[in-house]
């Protein structure tokens, strides 16, 4: 494990091509993540995941994929969750706490199931942004709650839930997305309020989680850091650390979002600058793909020893 680098990459197709399976092998990423475009079949995709797998000769290699249900399901080419939404399930923890326990247990249970058989064992669920009204869409159904309480609750129900299950979780987009009045895959939000505001709101639902890994929002808090994204922000993450007290594996967002200015060298530095820990980049296109590699640091002991204990549960 310790000559892998501190990045994860998403790649273009169906099955791995011949370059990137030399990519794999030259700048061994720590994880790779999935989407639509890369599944068919349950049959296809396990290929695929094996033939990732067998590179590194580890069975427990990190592949991951967003599968949240409602509008975010990468598997939709298998099944459909477009009714179960983060929404959905929020309304039900409020109206019958019984009913959903039970639904719930269900969704998380046949997605577990799902992932199992095509070979991924993180999903980057659950959300733990608020639910604000006139902000952007971008987060929408796909928060539990406007309550940071039931957020919370409900987030830690997921993550004992996938653990328990053998699929480790990521909860995002910490310290909080649900502020931003654009969506940060086009434009740079910028959020306004103050520490003490976000402390009370924003944070609660991210504070005391069982949890291996947390993904950033690539937002500027301005009243904390005006002129950086939380990616690329020491104040925001030293927040994170020491004000939410999230110690383990933190993963940044996409950086081929529009949200990042500059070029992608200089965004990948700032980033393990910054304090995070694995670099994500997520669109397929391998000169970018070389660009993060050569850019990311081979793993150290904290990632090392952080990723070992999320392999112990894996089922």
């Amino acid at each position: 494990m310790n000559n892998r680098r501190c990045f994860i990459v998403g790649i273009k197709s169906l099955r791995l091509s011949s370059k990137e399976k030399l990519f794999l092998k030259k700048y061994k990423p720590w994880g790779v993540i999935l989407f639509t475009r890369n599944i068919k079949s349950i049959e296809q995709t396990l290929k695929l995941t094996f033939s990732i797998r067998k590179i590194f000769n580890d069975m427990k290699y990190p592949i991951l994929i967003d599968q949240e249900g409602g509008r975010v399901n990468r598997l939709k080419n298998i099944i459909s969750f477009d009714n179960l939404t983060s929404e959905y399930f929020g309304r039900k923890f409020v109206k019958n706490l019984k009913e959903f326990n039970i639904y719930y247990k269900l969704f998380i249970d046949k997605t577990s199931y799902l992932l199992k058989s095509i070979g991924v064992n993180i999903n980057t669920s659950p959300v733990l942004d608020l639910r604000i009204k006139d902000a952007s869409n971008i987060i929408g159904n796909r928060s539990f709650s406007r309550d940071p309480k039931i957020v919370s609750k409900i987030g830690d129900y997921c993550i004992k839930c996938f653990h328990q299950n053998g699929i480790g979780t990521v909860m995002k987009h910490i310290p909080g997305h649900g502020l931003a009045k654009v969506d940060s895959h086009h434009f740079t939000p910028v959020v306004k309020k103050k520490l003490n505001f976000l402390t009370k709101k924003d944070f609660v639902s991210f504070k005391k989680k069982k949890i291996f890994f947390a993904m950033t929002a690539h937002i500027i808090f301005d009243q904390i850091d005006n002129k950086n994204t939380v990616t690329h922000s020491k104040k925001l993450i030293g927040l994170i650390r020491n004000n939410i007290g999230f110690k383990n594996i933190l993963i940044s967002d996409d950086l081929s979002m529009k949200s990042l200015k500059g070029n992608l060298k200089t965004n990948t530095i700032k980033t393990f600058k910054a304090g995070c820990n694995i670099a994500l980049h997520c669109n397929g296109n391998l000169k970018e793909m070389e660009i993060v590699g050569k850019n990311s640091p081979l793993i150290n002991k904290f990632v090392s020893k952080k990723t070992s204990q999320f392999y112990k549960i894996l089922s």
